[in-house]
């Protein structure tokens, strides 16, 4: 059976700006695709530091992952990005920001969780503005679904909050619907998260008129 994916790669080609981002900070912040596989594999060797762990599935092109990991630097921040172009420019974003204790990866963020990171290890986690797949035949490819909900919950430290925002009214319906049903985590519709800055993503969803929702969920002590 084909893998559903909740992502569509899309093209490499590098702006001259994102190539030179790449070429300076490439080795020291982006995990290889290859890295994952070898044995023994060690998020913390990555950060050079044990630290809680923040994780971002989708960074896009690193404008909130800059601003919101260089306001935290007690902590790590994991950026999972599919399309390199994005890292390339998250790089140049957190080297100007001075957030060094960001590390990229384009490895699948679901299989990441599954595989890379054990259950209550992840201090936050940042889902913004994710692929709508807004036809009704595409849903199936959205991000927020039951089982990688009850996924990204279980890898949540107890207490730890995800937080999540869209500019797609049926996907904030369905997140909502998704992950009230998590046992093992409560939350729901909050204002807008004033330390996350106005990505273009907003501001794309905003000039079309969308409202953009935010969200906030958090791992319930003691529940499964």
């Amino acid at each position: 059976m084909r893998e559903v994916l909740t992502y569509s790669r899309r093209g490499s080609r590098f702006t001259p700006r994102q190539a030179e981002a790449w070429e300076t900070h490439h080795e020291s912040w982006v995990i290889p695709d290859t890295a994952v596989d070898e044995p023994g594999f060690d998020l913390a060797e990555w950060f050079g530091r044990e630290a809680p762990l923040v994780v971002e599935i989708g960074s896009g092109v690193g404008e909130a992952t800059a601003v919101l990991a260089a306001a935290r630097q007690e902590v790590n921040v994991l950026a999972f990005e599919v399309w390199r172009p994005g890292i390339a420019d998250g790089l140049w974003r957190v080297a100007e920001a001075g957030a060094d204790n960001v590390r990229f990866c384009s490895v699948d963020a679901v299989w990441s969780l599954e595989h890379l990171l054990g259950p209550g290890s992840i201090t936050e986690l940042w889902t913004f503005f994710p692929d709508p797949w807004h036809k009704k035949k595409h849903h199936k490819r959205r991000l927020v679904t039951r089982p990688n909900a009850e996924l990204a919950a279980s890898r949540l430290v107890e207490g730890g909050r995800w937080r999540l925002a869209t500019d797609w009214a049926d996907y904030a319906q369905q997140m909502v619907e998704v992950l009230d049903a998590v046992p093992s985590l409560e939350g729901g519709v909050v204002e807008r998260w004033a330390e996350r800055p106005v990505t273009r993503f907003e501001r794309k969803g905003l000039a079309a008129g969308r409202e953009i929702t935010d969200l906030l969920y958090r791992r319930v002590p003691g529940r499964p």
